[in-house]
């Protein structure tokens, strides 16, 4: 038994997992992984990754990652099982396997998401330690290598630029600020990912402000796990990353017992 998770948690976890079709749905970044200075050096904790993948092997047992990376950067750094489903871009992007079809934008979008990078750009270029991260749908400014005061400057300058420009959906992150030219965000994804599986019971984990819209998404028979300190609708807690380590593990044990039976 985990000694470092709760007695409720404990007891939440054992409920889940004995549902008819179980979908576990995870961030990434600060869940799975550590938080790390540059995005490209993430990396899963091998423990997650592998208590991951033995879960999606159970009968009526769905993985998937639903990030805000966009999809080549999450394949890229987590490595993913082939059967894992992937909700990136906070929803923008879905993968359920080589028959979906990619994301494409309209005109209109493609001209936006346009304005809206070389808005960024400017901000970047202004903005030492910054650094601008495009993806299919939308553009990211990440400030986590900049100084705290360089930071709030640039999050404030790129925001003013970006409210300017209609249909552009702003979010805030972790010292990062990100602008989409569609409307979507990791609820969506969850909800799709449930109807798409038929699953039961959703466990969702996450640590960003980001990963609350997912939480709110959850029913009454679905389990939140929340990541770190801040505010949140999930109705448990852990620590760190390394705590996820044991509950996908404890989760594996009481799953797995219960396939065998």
């Amino acid at each position: 038994m985990p000694e470092q998770l709760s007695a409720e948690l404990l007891t939440a976890l054992e409920t889940i997992a004995g549902a008819d079709h179980l979908l576990i749905a995870l961030d990434f970044d600060g869940t799975m992984s550590p938080l790390v200075p540059h995005a490209a050096d993430a990396r899963p904790l091998p423990g997650s990754a592998t208590a991951l993948s033995a879960l999606g092997q159970l009968p009526e047992t769905t993985t998937a990652l639903v990030s805000g990376r966009a999809l080549d950067s999450l394949r890229a750094v987590a490595t993913p099982d082939p059967e894992t489903l992937l909700i990136g871009s906070h929803g923008a992007e879905t993968w359920t396997g080589p028959d979906g079809a990619p994301l494409t934008l309209t005109k209109q979008q493609s001209d936006l998401l346009r304005r809206a990078t070389d808005a960024v750009q400017r901000v970047v270029d202004a903005h030492a330690g910054t650094v601008l991260e495009t993806k299919p749908a939308g553009v990211v400014l990440h400030t986590r290598t900049a100084d705290d005061d360089v930071a709030a400057a640039a999050t404030h300058a790129a925001r003013t630029a970006l409210d300017q420009l209609e249909g552009a959906h702003i979010t805030d992150g972790k010292r990062v600020l990100e602008t989409s030219v569609i409307s979507a965000d990791k609820g969506q994804g969850v909800r799709s990912l449930r109807k798409y599986t038929g699953a039961t019971a959703v466990l969702f984990a996450g640590d960003d402000v980001t990963d609350e819209h997912a939480f709110a998404a959850l029913e009454a028979q679905d389990l939140g796990i929340k990541i770190g300190d801040g505010p949140t609708q999930a109705h448990h807690r852990i620590g760190s990353p390394q705590e996820l380590v044991a509950v996908l593990e404890h989760l594996l044990v009481l799953r797995g017992a219960g396939a065998r039976i």
